[in-house]
């Protein structure tokens, strides 16, 4: 290979090389995904801290999730909504919820069990539920 050769290699790897970054939140596909990421202790109640990233092509206006906070008995603790607002299309969000009342160590499980809402122009029916992924980085089971 002369230098003219390696210097296309080269040139093809750093346009490979740029691309993947991008290719990366291609690779979530259409759905939503839901990572429970913190819990923390507040006066008298229990923050948790979600890291939510919307797949689709299109914003989503408002997306709310039915949510069911099990005991860690297994017992249902409270079924509550989380509205997670708008979700612009391939970039991640952060939103936190403080439950009043609920002792995060007491925390077993949160399933999700449903979208209350989501709306958003061109998002196909069931858009927050079909292709859910769903993650803890907690000792707290997240299931859908």
């Amino acid at each position: 290979m002369g230098f003219r050769g390696f210097h296309l290699a080269l040139s093809l790897v750093c346009l490979v090389a740029a691309a993947l970054p991008g290719q990366a939140e291609e690779d979530q596909g259409p759905g939503v995904r839901i990572e429970l990421n913190s819990l923390d202790p507040v006066e008298g109640a229990c923050r948790i801290s979600f890291v939510i990233q919307n797949g689709h092509a299109h914003d989503i206006d408002n997306a709310v999730f039915e949510a069911v906070l099990f005991d860690a008995e297994g017992r249902v603790e409270r079924l509550t909504l989380f509205d997670f607002g708008a979700l612009p299309a391939a970039r991640p969000r952060v939103r936190q919820f403080v439950v009043p009342g609920l002792a995060c160590d007491g925390l077993g499980r949160v399933l999700i069990n449903g979208s209350e809402t989501c709306a958003g122009d061109g998002l196909p029916p069931g858009a927050c539920m079909e292709g859910l992924e769903l993650e803890s980085r907690t000792d707290v089971e997240l299931i859908g």
